[in-house]
């Protein structure tokens, strides 16, 4: 009996609350917060539930160790690449490395996760000791481990970001393989 007079008591507070809001001409809004301005009109603002601070990387140096063809790869990448993703990163970048003639001879590994131990096994290229992709030079081939398709993914470094079958100012968010270059 208690507990149905307690129920009733707190319904009821609820129904004069209510009941008052939408009797000061404000309404009950979850995106919106409701105010009455000193004119008298009730005016509204959106109600922002998280803010995210966008995270500024500098801009990718150039070493000058590294093949000048690297850079004219991730240059040819770029034109090449889209909007969006199509899934084929390893394409794109082997045949940006094949156009600026990094590589001699088209890759023959399928997955992307296999694209380093093929670059330096058979290509001449060398694993840089960087784990931080932003921190990797201008030309650089970062390779990704597996991720939800099993296949992995591999980007060329360029100035304001990175380059594949899409452009990007952010890193995949697989994990780091390594990053390769190749030395002139």
């Amino acid at each position: 009996m208690q507990r149905l007079l307690l129920l009733s008591s707190v319904g009821l507070c609820w129904f004069v609350a209510a009941t008052a809001v939408q009797a000061e001409g404000l309404v009950r809004s979850h995106g919106r917060f409701y105010y009455r301005e000193q004119t008298g009109q009730v005016a509204s603002a959106r109600i922002i539930r998280r803010y995210f601070v966008p995270k500024v990387h500098p801009a990718a140096q150039v070493d000058s160790r590294i093949d000048p063809k690297l850079r004219q790869a991730a240059s040819i990448a770029q034109e090449r690449a889209h909007a969006r993703t199509k899934a084929r990163c390893w394409r794109y970048v082997k045949e940006a490395l094949l156009a600026a003639g990094v590589v001699d001879y088209y890759p023959k590994t399928n997955y992307a996760f296999q694209a380093g131990e093929e670059l330096t096994r058979e290509h001449g290229f060398t694993k840089l000791p960087i784990r931080d992709p932003y921190a990797a030079p201008i030309g650089a081939v970062i390779v990704y481990g597996k991720g939800s398709n099993g296949a992995g993914h591999v980007e060329l470094r360029t100035k304001n970001g990175f380059v594949s079958d899409y452009k990007s100012k952010n890193r995949c968010y697989y994990p780091v393989i390594a990053v390769y270059a190749k030395f002139s």
